[in-house]
């Protein structure tokens, strides 16, 4: 446990009240009663939205028997149907969307099982409510205008880069937009631009810490003092590490594309759960197999209506992750619902370097190669603080006569078709016919040594 006097953020942040690390207190320390009544009201207008504009909300409410006219609070949210990543793929590219392209100002997507991505779209409205809830989750953190953010998480169609910079201009940060990758040069710029704040996976950041002495630097050399980590599950004892390597305070920023990105939820300096911003992004916990709502304290999937979106609005997202919740008001004076830490997930769905994966994807690639056999494993681990893939696929008979050139072309396609569908890289092994393991029940295409 870090002392008093230990860290220079310490003592900076113990000269500060609870009070002013508080971006909107009038919404973050809402009564309960009051807080209901603005998700009540939002929501109402949310279904009538949907079912008026999204013909699929409209086709699903209609099979759940349930009209707009059946919504009157926040209690009857449990009356609506559950939406599923599946439903995104399915509705590709805008068909979830409701409004009008020309009033989409934005679109971001993640990669898909098929090969298609998942897409949402942002109005004006909805691009100043995300610097808002990233505000807050930044501002939570101890971060303000006298900071400046290295930001090296991706920018693109990943929602990371972009999600994170808004807010933290919002909040007065000199921002630094590096993105992702260049090792080298983070550390470079991190030293030489004095970066207050380093915002990335909390893998990405390990890698930094243990590439600091190798590439010349020290802790003498950067002015870090807090990090913001997101876009995959990472645990306490990762934060204790990443705490002791950099001599930061270390935070954890939560969010998915679908719902809207990073910034729906964020712990404070107390760390006893993920503060929710529920007046924009309403949470349950249901029973991964009854999907029957669950009690504060009950572990299991996290669900989000988003009660202000206007792109791409969603009602009752099963996000998969396992998490619960609790309403006790927290030590910093936030009311707001706090989220347990994400650690896993209820699916197969992986996490790497924060891209989502799943092992069908993989299938797909290959089975649209059509020059290996369809037998495959998957081989994730975790090197230098870094996450890595490996992929043994077998041959197919008719490629045993091929040469080893043959052979190393092949992997090298097999690869860049895999890094342009996924977007990682993954090492690829071409392994001999019926040298894989075969199973009688479920296939096991997955060994993640990061787990042991």
């Amino acid at each position: 446990m870090l002392t008093k006097g230990s860290n220079a953020w310490y003592n900076d942040l113990h000269t500060r009240s609870d009070e002013s690390m508080i971006w909107n207190k009038k919404v973050e320390c809402m009564n309960r009663e009051d807080m209901r009544a603005i998700q009540s009201e939002r929501l109402i207008q949310l279904v009538k939205n949907v079912y008026n504009h999204v013909p699929f909300y409209r086709k699903r409410m209609n099979e759940a028997g349930v009209k707009p006219s059946d919504i009157h609070s926040i209690d009857d949210l449990v009356k609506l149907p559950f939406t599923y990543k599946t439903d995104l793929r399915d509705n590709y590219p805008f068909n979830l969307f409701a409004v009008p392209m020309q009033d989409i100002v934005r679109v971001h997507a993640s990669s898909g099982t098929t090969g298609k991505p998942t897409t949402v779209g942002y109005t004006k409205n909805d691009i100043e409510n995300w610097r808002e809830v990233v505000a807050r989750c930044l501002s939570m953190s101890g971060i303000g205008k006298h900071d400046i953010m290295q930001i090296s998480y991706g920018y693109g169609l990943f929602t990371g880069g972009l999600g994170v910079h808004y807010g933290a201009e919002t909040v007065g940060c000199s921002v630094v937009p590096i993105s992702g990758g260049n090792t080298r040069r983070q550390l470079q710029l991190m030293s030489d631009f004095g970066s207050t704040v380093l915002a990335c996976t909390p893998s990405y950041a390990l890698h930094l810490a243990d590439a600091l002495n190798e590439n010349g630097y020290s802790l003498k050399n950067m002015k870090l003092k807090i990090g913001v980590f997101g876009a995959e599950p990472w645990t306490e004892n990762m934060r204790v590490e990443l705490e002791k390597k950099w001599g930061i305070r270390a935070h954890d920023i939560y969010g998915l594309s679908e719902v809207m990105g990073p910034g729906v939820a964020n712990d404070c300096i107390y760390h006893s759960g993920l503060h929710v911003h529920e007046d924009h992004f309403f949470p349950e916990i249901v029973d991964p197999l009854t999907k029957e709502p669950l009690e504060d304290g009950n572990e299991g999937e996290l669900v989000f209506t988003t009660l202000t979106k206007e792109g791409i609005p969603l009602i009752r997202y099963n996000t998969r992750d396992l998490s619960t919740l609790t309403h006790e008001t927290c030590q910093c004076g936030r009311t707001s619902v706090r989220m347990k830490k994400i650690t896993g997930r209820s699916d197969d769905m992986l996490i790497i370097r924060g891209v989502n994966l799943f092992p069908s994807q993989i299938e797909h690639v290959l089975l649209e190669l059509g020059e290996t056999s369809a037998h495959y494993m998957l081989y994730v681990d975790r090197e230098n603080n870094l996450d890595t893939l490996e992929l043994k696929v077998e041959l197919d008979e008719s490629q045993l006569t091929g040469t080893i050139r043959d052979l190393q072309n092949l992997s090298r396609k097999i690869e860049h078709a895999l890094n342009s569908a996924i977007g990682l890289h993954v090492k690829v092994s071409l392994v001999e016919p019926k040298t894989i393991a075969r199973s009688e029940g479920k296939a096991v295409r997955v060994v993640d040594n990061r787990k042991k």
